[in-house]
């Protein structure tokens, strides 16, 4: 008891040091106002499908781009031109799959706001651009998709709007992914974008339905939000999938800790929001734009509403007994809109101002009542967290830190009974996300 006592008060003590007034500053300055305005916008373009019209300045997914890379072209001028904003375009050929019908130009729209101190390293928000009906490939019919995803590409926006006003000392990238619907297209194109760059991707905060309170199931709620994460990358090798049989480490993947990391943001400035972990890649039999991050090794992960409702969803504008059918702006909520932007936001500002992650943390400790850790130093790093769970626990319930060494024995906490992270922290308690052992120290 005396071990559990001790960790808990040294938790409580570093989380408190942990509270940014800056934090609090970016929540109350996401606009609900704005979002409206900005979902309002993008559902006038009447169809945003991905083979929709590319010509006109009124109607299609070509006017909706260009709208969006005009805002944020927009908001670039009023920080001094803090943004870098271009096309990231891929040429899908008809037959891709079967619903690519025509050769088709999958374009994203990027604003990269560069960091100060780690510019290669970024940190992602996006949102779709495109939308559809209840045929994936009518292109021609009304396609408001005000929720699915307008909410998203207005948050990513608006969360533009608010992180430009500062320095960070990572880079922020607000991206409009196109190609969703007609399958992952322009999450497939931008992954592979950043590999051929040579990217550094500290995370991808995929929003894809953020505006919905009632759900299909008749429950209304506008605090809880879900969080997917899959619990180990696709791209683990044979070696880190046997250790992970003696060692653990089947939920504690990248993308599930970047998932957690967003837990615990939330949990500390915004207490009033109910995040939830879904244990998940995506919702069942379903995907979304994270996915093709996570295909190339990226830790991404799908933010979004809890309660989905399916009449507006994918659907022909309609009304059938009594139910009106269709994805329209009417049925978004742009308060919750905001608070999951904000979400978003704050997570985003708590990252882009921390140091790197330990590249190696190793963890020993065999039939002893302690536990060893020994982790790779980090430039920009004032200190180190050592984090600790119960192994069926959700999320990283207890931590201590340590100083500014990369080596530390946890007297009287046995390995066998709990899992280990390490985090990096700077001079102002920024921290990274958590990386969970991946040696064996002998």
């Amino acid at each position: 008891m005396k071990y559990i006592i001790i960790a808990v008060l040294l938790f409580t003590t570093v989380s408190e040091a942990q509270n940014h007034q800056k934090i609090y500053d970016i929540i109350d300055s996401v606009s609900a106002k704005r979002i409206k305005k900005d979902i309002k916008t993008l559902v006038d373009f009447g169809t945003r499908h991905t083979l929709s019209d590319t010509v006109s300045n009124t109607r299609g997914i070509g006017a909706a781009r260009r709208w969006i890379k005009k805002e944020f072209e927009t908001i670039s001028k009023d920080c001094d031109n803090c943004l870098n904003v271009f096309y990231q375009k891929n040429l899908v050929k008809k037959g891709e799959n079967d619903r690519i019908t025509n050769d088709v130009w999958v374009v994203n729209v990027v604003a990269i706001q560069k960091g100060t101190t780690y510019p290669n390293r970024y940190i992602i928000m996006s949102g779709d651009i495109d939308s559809r009906v209840s045929d994936p490939n009518d292109f021609t019919s009304d396609a408001p998709g005000a929720n699915d995803n307008a909410s998203g590409m207005a948050g990513a926006i608006e969360a533009a709007r608010v992180l430009s006003k500062y320095q960070f000392e990572n880079s922020i990238m607000y991206v409009g992914l196109s190609g969703e619907e007609q399958g992952l297209f322009g999450g497939k194109g931008l992954a592979e974008y950043a590999k051929n760059q040579n990217w550094s991707i500290i995370g991808v905060l995929n929003n894809d339905m953020i505006g919905n309170i009632q759900g299909v199931d008749g429950v209304i709620d506008n605090r809880t939000f879900r969080i997917f994460s899959e619990p180990v990358p696709p791209t683990e090798t044979e070696k880190e999938r046997k250790s992970r049989r003696f060692y653990g480490g089947e939920v504690d993947g990248i993308s599930r800790q970047l998932a957690r990391y967003v837990h615990k943001t939330v949990t500390t400035y915004m207490p009033e929001m109910n995040p939830m972990l879904v244990y998940r890649l995506d919702r069942f039999g379903r995907g979304g734009h994270h996915r093709p991050f996570n295909d190339v090794g990226f830790p991404g992960i799908r933010i979004m509403e809890a309660h989905e409702n399916y009449t507006q969803q994918h659907q022909d504008i309609r009304t059938e007994n009594g139910i009106s059918y269709g994805d329209t702006f009417e049925h978004v909520n742009f308060d919750y809109a905001k608070k999951l932007t904000a979400v978003n936001a704050i997570t985003m500002a708590n990252l882009a101002s921390a140091p790197p992650a330990p590249s190696t943390v190793g963890i020993g400790g065999i039939v002893e009542p302690s536990a060893k850790l020994k982790w790779d130093p980090v430039e920009g790093a004032k200190g180190y967290k050592i984090y600790w769970r119960d192994t069926t626990s959700p999320t990283w319930d207890y931590s201590r830190f340590v100083g500014n060494v990369t080596i530390f024995t946890l007297e009287g906490i046995v390995i066998d009974n709990f899992y280990f992270g390490i985090a990096s922290v700077d001079e102002e308690g920024y921290e990274s996300v958590v990386v969970f052992p991946n040696e064996i120290m002998r």
